[in-house]
């Protein structure tokens, strides 16, 4: 994560766009406030992407809370043209304000993991110039490991990208946000506990009206309890060993699947009336204290970014 973040810090004086992109299911889960100092004074726009995954009504809110914190907000399908094309007017715009500052623009992509910055890269990359894919994807976080080179995605004015490695908030410190994270793919299953994600999203499907996760699914009825309803699930898709026991561990990543496909319909996992996005900012955006690695980390970084500016002040590098 630390290693991430230097990289951007140490191309940032190169960057004239900052473009944030965050997971339209969890407008709120999905930004790491660790970018703040990353970015500083850089022009950003953030991009809530897999808009086509998340309730399109919420869409005019999210945009209010965001742009009452000063960020211009866009909404994003990688797969149709013209909703990737939002970005690329808007780098137009900003390279034509001021042709002499910008010869030519370069846009630095961010976001947490696995909140499609590489596949938005290959989406304006396809729709600029008609070309195909640049940036590596994949379903599971971390598939871009550096800060890579310029990608060309515009001619003219010519627009260059910059591909980031998604970072991580080192801590979380809401449980039920790290769920909703892990939820979207953005900690890998490895890490998280499935059983205790299952639970959540059944705890989820149960509360929404517009859903029936049961005819989706194939099975005979709606329940709470977690223990019945993998059960259900596990026997109606043949999950079952030997001696017909549940095979929980396939029926669970079924299950989650079946969410991070879009199955279950258009979701947000996160509560957007005033009084829970008050509370998010407030728990989740105050800074914490640092845990002793983490504080010698930061110290080991800023000293590093220091020797950095006193080397670019002399013209050393």
């Amino acid at each position: 994560m630390m290693s991430g973040l230097r990289e951007m810090r140490d191309q940032m004086r190169t960057v004239d766009l900052i473009i944030e992109t965050r997971d339209a299911r969890i407008p709120l889960s999905s930004i790491n406030k660790q970018f703040e100092q990353v970015i500083k004074g850089k022009r950003r726009v953030v991009v809530y992407n897999k808009c086509d995954l998340a309730p399109t009504s919420l869409q005019s809110v999210v945009r209010k809370v965001m742009e009452s914190r000063n960020q211009r907000t866009l909404f994003t399908d990688t797969n149709i043209n013209k909703s990737v094309k939002q970005i690329l007017d808007v780098a137009r715009e900003t390279a034509k304000s001021d042709p002499m500052r910008y010869p030519q623009l370069v846009i630095m992509v961010i976001g947490m993991p696995n909140v499609g910055k590489s596949s938005l890269i290959n989406a304006l990359r396809r729709t600029g110039l008609n070309r195909g894919k640049a940036a590596n994807t994949g379903a599971k976080p971390g598939v871009t490991r550096t800060v890579s080179g310029r990608i060309r995605v515009l001619d003219s004015p010519a627009v260059y990208l910059v591909d980031t490695p998604g970072v991580m908030i080192p801590h979380i410190p809401d449980p039920i946000t790290a769920i909703k994270v892990a939820l979207t793919g953005g900690i890998k299953d490895n890490i998280a506990d499935d059983t205790v994600l299952a639970d959540y999203l059944l705890f989820r499907l149960n509360r929404l009206d517009h859903t029936d996760y049961s005819a989706v699914l194939g099975i005979n009825q709606r329940t709470d309890d977690i223990s019945e309803f993998l059960q259900l699930l596990g026997t109606k898709i043949g999950a079952l060993r030997r001696g017909g026991e549940l095979d929980t561990d396939k029926t669970i990543q079924f299950f989650l699947r079946a969410f991070r496909q879009g199955r279950f319909g258009q979701l947000c996992l996160d509560e957007l009336d005033e009084a829970s996005v008050a509370t998010f900012f407030k728990n989740n955006m105050e800074d914490a204290p640092l845990s002793k690695n983490q504080a010698q980390k930061a110290k080991r970084a800023a000293q590093r970014q220091r020797s950095l500016e006193k080397a670019r002040s002399k013209n050393l590098i």
